[in-house]
């Protein structure tokens, strides 16, 4: 019942509420379910045949925003802004890696890396123009990859009371860096749409409230878990199964009471 509320978008205090769970009980869950989904996903997501890629970045802060970090802090990853990059195929809706981070080169090497790694051969991969992105798939992939840049361009907001709005693209560019990729599947609409269903399905992503992650580790549990219902257990609308049953990753569509089961298993393994 916990994991099921948390997955909907409910957040620590009201799971708490609907199920008459503590909350410290709750956090504890939340810590052993994310490093169960996160060790499950790491290993199914291996040898992918994926076609095309769509990366993007979703802000969110923890602690506190970046301009009310006290200054002992200020510099500390973990305190202020986080960035949540997340890669999708545009097939098979999978997620097959995300990395909790910075918006820095350091992190943009670690996510290509380890997409490079999850892939079984070459792929079209598209991304925004996030400069640290060039020399990031270039040095995980080499030339081994069709890679196009698509950069939006958007008009000023005028608007004092619409900042939380996002603003009027006006036009977008499209830039090949290496290879030859398809100008029709040059696109980053579905990771864009995925953005949308994290800040809809963790209330932690969710704008003026006061549901953001205090502890980046609990950040990082939560989108874990979030990523194992999406991929294995939630059917895509269109598809009308899941993502990972459409890539060949799962054959039946998962429950949560099986979701849980992955910590039962790990329970036993170190016992």
């Amino acid at each position: 019942m916990v994991i099921a509320a948390l997955v909907e978008g409910n957040s620590v205090r009201a799971t708490s509420r609907m199920t008459g769970v503590a909350k410290g009980t709750i956090l504890k869950l939340l810590a052993t379910m994310g490093k169960a989904c996160e060790e499950y996903q790491n290993a199914a997501f291996r040898n992918l045949s994926c076609k095309r890629i769509q990366c993007d970045e979703i802000w969110n802060f923890c602690y506190a925003k970046a301009k009310n970090v006290p200054a002992k802090m200020q510099g500390q990853f973990g305190y202020g802004d986080v960035w949540t990059w997340v890669a999708i195929d545009a097939d098979t809706k999978l997620i097959p890696t995300w990395v909790v981070g910075k918006r820095d080169a350091g992190t943009a090497f670690a996510f290509m890396e380890d997409l490079a790694g999850r892939m079984s051969h070459r792929i079209q991969l598209t991304t925004d123009g996030l400069r640290v992105y060039l020399d990031a798939v270039e040095s995980a992939f080499g030339s081994s990859i069709d890679y196009s840049m698509l950069i939006k361009m958007y008009g000023g907001d005028s608007q004092p009371d619409t900042r939380y709005s996002p603003a009027e693209c006006i036009g977008e560019r499209v830039v090949p860096i290496i290879g030859l990729p398809e100008a029709k599947h040059i696109s980053t609409s579905y990771v864009e749409r995925q953005n949308l269903t994290m800040r809809m399905n963790m209330r932690r992503f969710t704008r003026l409230t006061n549901a953001f992650s205090k502890k980046v580790d609990n950040l990082r549990y939560s989108v874990a878990i979030h990523f194992m219902h999406y991929n294995f257990c939630r059917v895509h609308q269109t598809l009308r199964v899941t993502p990972a049953m459409e890539a060949g990753v799962a054959d039946h569509i998962w429950t949560v009471a099986e979701l849980v089961s992955l910590l039962e298993t790990k329970l036993e393994i170190a016992a």
